[in-house]
């Protein structure tokens, strides 16, 4: 058995895109992986599919595992010959028990490694725009731990000696004690009206932060209700977040969005609206399988020198297309002596990274708009092929053979419900959201299913969906739906405008 090794990774302050390259490629190749309450379940997704994942917790009155107990797991997994990852938020030497897991590692001879991480004592600030120095303003800064009691005999922080001596002071957890942090600084000579913020999951879409003075900053935090974990900062700096602040000012700030589109399709268009502010949560309604191929799927690939026009109606037609080629031997140059028409830009973005040229986008991203656009001089006695779902709508089909085409529409992938939907859909929804996407007629019909088998029928009828599109809306609507906002143009982009737009 090969010998094991422990890595103390910090995860950074709570966005899972601040952990450093080095986490991220020791979370990808982890055998063991124990992790703390703060660390983003983002990141737990990176790790490989066989891991171990533990959760080694300390939240505020409560603890799911010791210190001493944690330090155990550790040593034993690494003797086991395992790659372990002790995942820690922040930094692991910043407040985080690091050193103790170290001294722990070298005392029982375990190799180990520290990965730093971006701490929340300069991140968090930084997102809600107060720089902790500033020239001409602040010089000097001391991190110090709110969970100690001021009041408490004998501590070991001298707060007569941090009250004054450093110009801006960062407090972490430290929202239980904040009354009596605020009092120690006043009854010290900090001055009452030394501006103040309390930042509340910083870096994460939830944050919040509460602005006043050393003397009103304990009672403007309790009257927001601000609860653990959150950050103190005190010192002039703290004024700057009237010109600064910036994460909670993006357009989607504290908006809750859900995205339905299928799992690989997904973290596109959620990176997209994350960037905006949203705090984004996802439930696909959509898996997208490839049909087998059939003897109608044979003629049409053995017809395709004779064919004219090939359309392809979504960006995964293309690569569904290639796959089912192989058994015949052929590779998607057999289109090459076809002109090539594709639904919307995303699908003819597909198709060009396959090697093909694309040769007719419409202006309108829809079945619809492919027969508004087309010339409809070169279609009589033309052959078309046309390469999409299963069970999608024949109006491309319908409109073509209307003038003069000869059309073969065959499908090459299918739109089913995904395996853990059913259980997913009910808990997903115990808390309102402020915009439920929907990116196709499929995704409409699966929630529509999944609500109703989940006794929550009457649900649907009140979410607010975001349609990328009218024959998207169409399907809403036609299952008692209310679309709230409506892509004026049907991409991911569009979709995403429009949801920022109706925000403002």
């Amino acid at each position: 058995m090969g010998k094991g090794r422990v890595y103390l990774v910090g995860a950074g302050p709570g966005d899972p895109a601040l952990i450093t390259v080095r986490g991220l490629e020791l979370l990808r190749q982890a055998d063991v992986v124990v992790y703390d309450h703060l660390v983003d379940r983002r990141l737990l997704a990176e790790c490989p599919r066989g891991a171990a994942l533990i959760y080694a917790g300390k939240e505020v009155d409560h603890a799911r595992a010791s210190q001493a107990a944690i330090n155990a797991r550790l040593i034993r997994s690494a003797k086991a010959g395992k790659t372990v990852v002790r995942l820690k938020g922040g930094d692991p030497f910043v407040f985080g028990r690091g050193g103790e897991e170290a001294l722990a590692l070298a005392r029982a001879k375990v190799s180990y490694e520290v990965v730093p991480g971006v701490t929340s004592a300069v991140a968090v600030p930084a997102y809600a725009g107060i720089p902790l120095t500033h020239r001409g303003v602040s010089s000097s800064v001391a991190i110090l731990t709110g969970h100690e009691d001021p009041a408490k005999p004998g501590g070991a922080l001298r707060w007569d000696r941090l009250a004054t001596s450093c110009d801006t002071l960062v407090c972490l957890m430290g929202v239980a004690t904040l009354p009596a942090i605020a009092t120690q600084l006043l009854k010290h000579g900090r001055a009452p009206s030394t501006p103040c913020a309390v930042v509340h999951w910083g870096t994460t879409a939830a944050q919040r932060t509460v602005s006043g003075t050393l003397k009103s900053i304990a009672a403007d935090a309790r009257q927001a209700k601000i609860k653990p974990p959150a950050i103190l900062i005190v010192g002039q700096v703290a004024a700057l977040r009237k010109q600064l602040a910036w994460f909670e000012r993006r357009p989607l700030s504290g908006k809750r969005v859900l995205v339905t589109r299928s799992a690989d399709r997904a973290p596109a268009l959620a990176a997209r609206l994350d960037a905006l502010g949203a705090s984004v949560e996802r439930l696909p309604a959509i898996e997208l399988v490839t049909v087998k191929p059939n003897g109608a799927f044979r003629d049409a690939v053995q017809a395709i020198p004779e064919t004219d026009w090939v359309f392809f109606t979504s960006p995964e037609g293309i690569g569904r297309f290639a796959q089912l080629l192989k058994p015949y031997r052929k590779d998607v140059r057999w289109l090459s002596g076809c002109h090539i028409g594709a639904i919307g830009p995303k699908t003819a973005e597909a198709i060009e990274s396959a090697g093909l040229h694309v040769d007719f986008v419409p202006k309108r991203f829809s079945q619809e708009g492919v027969l508004a656009d087309l010339p409809r001089r070169v279609l009589a006695g033309k052959r078309a092929l046309i390469l999409s779902a299963e069970a999608s709508r024949d109006v491309l089909s319908d409109g073509l053979r209307r003038r003069g085409m000869a059309v073969c529409k065959v499908p090459v992938y299918r739109t089913v419900v995904p395996r853990p939907f059913k259980r997913q859909v009910a808990a997903i929804f115990s808390r309102p959201f402020d915009a439920v996407t929907v990116t196709s007629a499929s995704c409409v019909e699966h929630l529509h299913a999944g609500l109703s088998a989940a006794g929550k029928r009457s649900l649907f009828r009140r979410l607010p969906f975001a349609s990328i599109g009218p024959v998207t809306s169409a399907a809403v609507r036609a299952r008692g739906g209310r679309v709230a906002v409506e892509a004026s143009v049907s991409t991911i982009e569009g979709l995403v405008d429009a949801i920022a737009g109706a925000a403002r």
